[in-house]
């Protein structure tokens, strides 16, 4: 395929699928015809505006049929998205615009008042009417063109665009519809809580797609989601283990059986999480493995693997067989591949791998057929399945030792539930880096619960110190951000004490 032509494959969608419900949102149902009126709607608003393929167009929208027909519209022009997550401050927003080079922002009307004037020109996408889609009015874009800019979640550094070619996209719709569960069809609709500029709009395109529906909150509001759950107006759900366990608390002693699937990704799914969503919604929970360098899937662990998973006792992060389109490789320090049951870093090429990064230097492209260093630390198993061990960033070095902070939360994960937890490693000169574990809003007696898990565990694994926060710093996806938990200790506190290591406040 040498190039991609985005408003033929909407036409069909908006005449096949008119009046079926398309998106479902707090301000009601809106269905084909009107989503893909309007996206047209925008994109002859953004070609009027000079826009066209290679130019940057950013969308700002919290989750919501203006942010489907917004993204759609863009494709339909041929021109480059960069999604920027509403909980972005303004400087960091301001930081995505100059790394993409964006020369224009669609957005509402109530989150576009907040662009400076030194921000991009905006149009506000409650001024744009619908319109027919005409195929014959916009152009076909190259397949290897940029089509979309990702910004990586920030969890070492500062983000990344990750880019994204037009074939990738298309080719990435296709696996992603191709590995899902159940073909989604006219009574099918998922429901999605996590910023549509990440994973909610790749799962949206996808039922889309097929003529079936999706659901769009604007973040985690328990009451509302148990209450369609109860109602049976979803038969799936996308919820990553931050998402999911608030619905759990939340659902008290409620058993849930109007879905068919849980997606669940971004995160470790521990074992006692698991077996509280399984005992509230069944064997229904389906992890996969993501990236923003790699539209999903990467990985994938259907819910009956999932199910004989746990229940043989598994207790690290399995994120199951590689998917369509997917190679993944595990190279060792010394930069060799190594063989199933060896651990080291995960390395990707995949059909829909992104084509480069965007920085503050520039583009700077992938070589073709070249890995993609994830940074991610795991091993395959002996069936084939990747298990994932940690992050290399994240890996604490204390005492001569390796640690990982994910295996040593699994193991006080238990004994401190419900509350969450977070391992560091907090610079020492006596250790090299302390283990440290953070508690989110814990029960009264904590201390206790944690010292007793860390007398049962390897000396050199046991956290030496610990500390009570009423929330854990998350990014917008729901990942526990222990770089900014590192941070926020060390401008409030300093190392004492040598060998048995003490927090004391700073003056």
């Amino acid at each position: 395929m040498t190039s991609i032509h985005w408003a033929s494959e909407f036409s069909t969608l908006a005449l096949r699928y008119g009046e079926r419900p398309a998106v479902i949102d707090v301000e009601g149902m809106t269905t084909y015809a009107d989503l893909f009126a309007k996206a047209a709607g925008v994109a002859h608003a953004l070609t009027g505006a000079g826009i066209g393929p290679g130019n940057a167009v950013a969308t700002l929208f919290r989750n919501g049929a203006d942010a489907v027909a917004a993204t759609f519209g863009v494709m339909m022009a041929g021109a480059v998205e960069v999604p920027i997550n509403p909980a972005l401050s303004a400087a960091e927003r301001s930081y995505c615009f100059g790394v993409a080079d964006v020369r224009l922002l669609v957005s509402g009307a109530g989150l576009a008042k907040d662009i400076g004037a030194d921000g991009p020109a905006v149009l506000t996408i409650d001024s744009i009417k619908q319109v027919a889609i005409d195929p014959a009015v916009f152009q076909r874009v190259a397949s290897g063109a940029p089509a979309r800019v990702v910004f990586t979640s920030g969890t070492t550094g500062r983000p990344k665009g990750a880019v994204h070619s037009q074939i990738g996209r298309w080719t990435a719709n296709i696996l992603l519809r191709a590995n899902l569960p159940f073909q989604p069809g006219a009574g099918s609709n998922v429901l999605l809580m996590t910023p549509f500029s990440h994973g909610s709009s790749l799962m949206t395109h996808a039922y889309l797609s097929s003529g079936a529906s999706v659901t769009l909150l604007d973040g985690v509001d328990p009451p509302t989601v148990l209450g369609i759950l109860e109602r049976g107006e979803c038969d799936a759900m996308f919820a990553p283990p931050t998402v999911l366990a608030k619905i759990v608390a939340a659902a008290g002693e409620r058993k849930f059986s109007s879905l068919r699937t849980i997606f669940c990704g971004t995160a470790v799914l521990k074992p006692t999480l698991y077996a509280r969503a399984r005992e509230m919604f069944g064997p229904v929970v389906r992890v996969t493995y993501g990236k923003s360098e790699v539209f999903n899937p990467i990985a994938v662990l259907e819910a009956n693997e999932t199910e004989s998973w746990y229940a043989s006792g598994g207790d690290d992060a399995c994120v199951g067989w590689p998917a369509s389109g997917v190679e993944i490789v595990i190279r060792n320090e010394a930069g060799e591949f190594v063989a199933p049951g060896e651990s080291g870093e995960i390395l990707i090429r995949a059909q829909h791998l992104m084509i480069g990064y965007r920085t503050e230097a520039g583009f700077n492209p992938l070589a073709p057929d070249e890995f993609h260093d994830t940074g991610d630390l795991g091993y395959f198993d002996a069936d084939g399945r990747l298990h994932l061990t940690g992050r290399m960033a994240d890996v604490i070095k204390s005492g001569g030792y390796k640690v990982a902070p994910d295996e040593v939360e699994r193991l006080l994960a238990p004994a401190l539930q419900p509350s969450d937890v977070a391992v560091v490693g907090i610079p020492s000169d006596y250790w090299g880096e302390v283990i440290l574990a953070a508690v989110e809003n814990p029960p009264a007696d904590w201390e206790e619960r944690l010292q007793a898990v860390a007398k049962t565990m390897t000396d050199y694994k046991r956290p030496r110190l610990m500390i009570a926060l009423d929330e854990l710093p998350r990014n917008g996806i729901g990942k526990v951000l222990r770089g900014a938990i590192r941070a926020d200790l060390l401008s409030r506190f300093r190392i004492t004490g040598g060998p048995r290591p003490r927090l004391e406040p700073r003056e």
